[in-house]
């Protein structure tokens, strides 16, 4: 639980879009409450995530909801050992849906292996390859696969038309360097406000202004003052606040930027 002097959410003048929750995992109030809550905060736009064969279609009916909440269609690699042609139709179906802008959460988790890593490889290239064909941008997930994440966006990169984000970037700074020199955009959540993640802020005070996102990844990293809480988007504002911070800029002008990025990004507009 959050400390008795922990602040209030704050609220400032730039609207905030939340580039990366899972709307159908939070269980804290329903969803009228959550988009409540968070627009309060500021935020205006949400990206609801899928990672698995079980929420491909929960992402889609969530999408229907409200006008705020826009959709990926994709498989996590924890999931890769369910992927199968069956299940790259039903990706590419659902992506058919005007309110999915991206195929997501994809890529290697090597720190977990939940999966045989010849099957994250597999997952990963074929969704790469489904977006070069629909020509969406990624949601990429890489945690210690920083060698075969390279490798596999160098051979993907030739066909693909938009690029991505490297969502809740913990990597090394050479495969941010070389992200950001490719043309993605780096995610940051709560971790850059946690106590021991130099290394993530190292990245941060790194990335350009334009190619910063910003997100969530709730219900999981909330942010400090609120760890110990299970996260929400209305806490973007916290996240927000550290990475203009770690930038040396004012929050009104990080959040510009952000906001810009994320509808180049994925709505298409600036």
């Amino acid at each position: 639980m959050p400390s008795k002097d922990s602040k209030p959410i704050p609220r400032f003048i730039t609207p905030i879009v939340e580039t990366h929750c899972h709307l159908d995992y939070l269980t804290e109030g329903d969803l009228d409450d959550q988009l409540r809550q968070a627009a309060a905060a500021g935020v205006e736009r949400f990206i609801t995530i899928a990672v698995s064969d079980d929420n491909l279609t929960a992402v889609l009916e969530l999408t229907k909801k409200s006008s705020k909440i826009w959709g990926t269609q994709g498989i996590h690699p924890h999931q890769a050992a369910e992927w199968s042609p069956a299940l790259s139709q039903r990706v590419v179906a659902g992506a058919a849906d005007p309110r999915i802008i991206a195929i997501g959460e994809i890529g290697l988790d090597y720190f977990y292996d939940h999966a045989d890593r010849a099957a994250q490889k597999l997952a990963f290239e074929d969704q790469l390859a489904i977006a070069a064909d629909l020509e969406l941008p990624v949601v990429i997930h890489t945690r210690d696969a920083d060698v075969d994440t390279r490798q596999i966006l160098e051979n993907a990169l030739p066909s693909m038309t938009k690029r991505g984000v490297i969502h809740s970037f913990t990597s090394s700074m050479e495969l941010a360097e070389f992200c950001l020199d490719s043309g993605f955009f780096l995610g940051f959540n709560g971790i850059c406000t946690f106590k021991n993640a130099d290394n993530v802020r190292e990245v941060v005070e790194l990335t350009p202004l334009d190619r910063i996102l910003l997100e969530t990844d709730s219900p999981y990293l909330t942010p400090v003052p609120y760890r110990g809480r299970v996260n929400s988007p209305k806490y973007l504002p916290f996240i927000a606040e550290k990475v203009a911070e770690i930038k040396k800029v004012d929050i009104e002008t990080l959040l510009a930027a952000a906001k810009h990025n994320s509808e180049q990004l994925f709505f298409g507009s600036v």
